[in-house]
């Protein structure tokens, strides 16, 4: 493995928590500033080189999973404010559905996962895929924007009641992007990316638009994976980026100057004793109220967390399989070196 790189105290603390055993970054941001560390990232588990490491760590990205439906929802939150979409606008109205049952689904349904939608289509043969991935480490993703919407098209809408599904949130990015007049990759780029200054932080379609710094994921047993890239994919779960970029955007979400901030606000139940705002969702936790997204891929997981009230926030990337959401509520919310300071 390379060596650690960021603050020395962090990178312990991670360490600690995780067995570093795969490439792990995290940021910890607080009233007294922002930590950043990253361990491993430059080789992959079986000690190769890859063809993209980067001399400093810091700059290693990562695949953030689902966290991207969290700026999806800051983008839907975002378009609210500037009139460019209303909570009852359709999917019909700003993407080519025709009749299918898909088209009267609302914006709002969507960003609170109450669509009636189903998690992904049966005509994408999700066991298929799912099996493929299991045993070669395949991308189960990959359509562009028709294939998607040629999906949709033939999808059966079921009961508004909560219901994860990433093909709801692809709808709902590729919605906005075109309520906007652009493309998600450039929404993304224009009001994200751009305003908040993340060096490193994009949708790449292709594995060959991964940038040098590209972390390879792999399994628990440390098998490496495909990235997850697609035109579709983006909003539900196409973005990369670096820790720095993710340690900016928690001070942006924390400071309220991220664009669409009332994302982050709940307004529906999901599940016992959470809520949700537009994919954001909030937990009470050790008596503290937490808002958090986490994300998973076929090589990588990831977390954000923040405590709103005390002005802090974490975040979690991983280039393996196994869940850091534990170690993610453990930084925010314990004491002594798991409590940011």
């Amino acid at each position: 493995m390379e060596e650690d790189h960021g603050d020395a105290r962090l990178a312990a603390r991670i360490r600690a928590l995780t067995g570093a055993r795969h490439p792990v970054a995290a940021a910890v941001v607080s009233p007294a500033g922002t930590r950043i560390a990253c361990l491993g990232a430059g080789r992959d588990t079986s000690g190769d080189t890859t063809a993209t490491a980067t001399a400093n760590g810091l700059d290693a990205d990562f695949e953030i999973g689902s966290i991207s439906k969290g700026v999806t929802g800051l983008l839907y939150a975002e378009a609210l404010a500037r009139g460019e979409i209303a909570a009852r606008t359709t999917l019909r109205e700003l993407l080519p559905l025709g009749d299918a049952p898909a088209g009267r689904v609302t914006l709002e349904s969507l960003s609170i996962h109450r669509s009636g939608l189903p998690r992904i289509p049966a005509s994408a043969h999700p066991w298929r895929r799912t099996v493929a991935l299991w045993r070669h480490g395949t991308n189960p993703y990959g359509e562009n924007i028709e294939q998607l919407l040629d999906q949709a098209r033939g999808v059966r809408v079921g009961k508004p009641r909560p219901r994860y599904s990433n093909l709801g949130y692809e709808l709902l990015g590729h919605a906005l992007a075109r309520a906007a007049g652009t493309s998600y990759e450039e929404l993304v780029l224009r009001r994200v990316s751009t305003p908040l200054g993340l060096g490193c932080f994009y949708l790449p379609a292709t594995a060959g638009r991964l940038r040098p710094g590209a972390v390879r994921g792999t399994n628990r047993k440390g098998r490496p994976r495909e990235p997850w890239t697609g035109e579709a994919l983006g909003p539900a779960g196409g973005i990369r980026a670096d820790i720095r970029s993710m340690a900016r955007l928690t001070e942006a979400l924390l400071d309220g100057s991220a664009p669409g901030i009332a994302a982050l606000d709940p307004v529906a139940p999901l599940g016992a004793g959470a809520r949700i705002g537009a994919a954001w969702v909030t937990v009470k936790v050790k008596g503290l109220t937490v808002t958090w997204h986490n994300g998973g891929t076929g090589g990588f997981r990831s977390w954000l967390g923040l405590d709103r009230a005390a002005g802090t926030g974490v975040v979690v990337l991983s280039a393996t399989t196994a869940s850091v959401d534990r170690h993610g509520f453990a930084l925010l919310t314990g004491r002594g070196d798991d409590r940011p300071q």
